[in-house]
């Protein structure tokens, strides 16, 4: 490994100085209890970024977590938002426009966004998202795909994924459903005998 990171300097693709200065790094833990915890080989998660500092990077992942809050679904899930949005930030444009929007977004909140309580960011959400701000579309957007589009959302969820190699959904589990409780009888038409 160390022959690796020198030939990396000598070919100048990367030093200490253009890492810490053009990136920011988001980490956590998942809960010991949790469904992640029991299939991930670490408890401790890191997203290295490449175009977005620390503070757009913890303001893009408070804002998820403010658009769309499931209770108990682990930062390393909504981590994914923010690495998405830093890859659409590799370009001018992109990098502009979360630049803009974070600005604007802190200065709403008289600071930074992620400090504040979920109720206030709810708050100046519905107001950026009335303005019919791009980068609030932009965040709300990528939401849909980063957080519900990814086998650690699956699991939390109880998504089994696709099943159409193992036969389909009527051979595998298509009437197991457990978080509902029965139907009475009358809420169905009689068999016809």
């Amino acid at each position: 490994m160390e022959t690796n990171i020198t030939v990396h300097r000598q070919a100048g693709a990367l030093t200490r100085r253009r890492f810490l200065k053009g990136s920011a790094i988001l980490t956590g833990m998942l809960a010991s209890g949790s469904i992640l915890a029991t299939l991930a080989p670490s408890r401790v998660w890191a997203l290295e970024l490449k175009h977005l500092n620390q503070l757009q990077a913890d303001s893009i992942l408070a804002m998820g977590k403010a658009l769309y809050p499931h209770k108990g679904l682990p930062d390393a899930v909504y981590a994914l938002l923010v690495k998405d949005i830093d890859a659409s930030a590799q370009d001018a444009a992109g990098a502009e426009l979360v630049k803009v929007g974070v600005e604007k977004l802190n200065a709403a909140a008289g600071g930074e966004f992620a400090k504040l309580p979920v109720e206030k960011q709810t708050d100046l959400l519905k107001a950026m998202e009335n303005e019919g701000d791009p980068f609030f579309r932009k965040v709300r957007g990528q939401c849909i795909t980063s957080l519900y589009d990814n086998d650690m959302a699956y699991k939390h969820f109880g998504y089994e994924g696709e099943v159409f190699s193992r036969g389909g959904y009527l051979a595998n589990g298509f009437d197991d459903l457990k978080w509902l409780p029965d139907p009475p009888a009358d809420a169905s038409p009689p068999v016809p005998s």
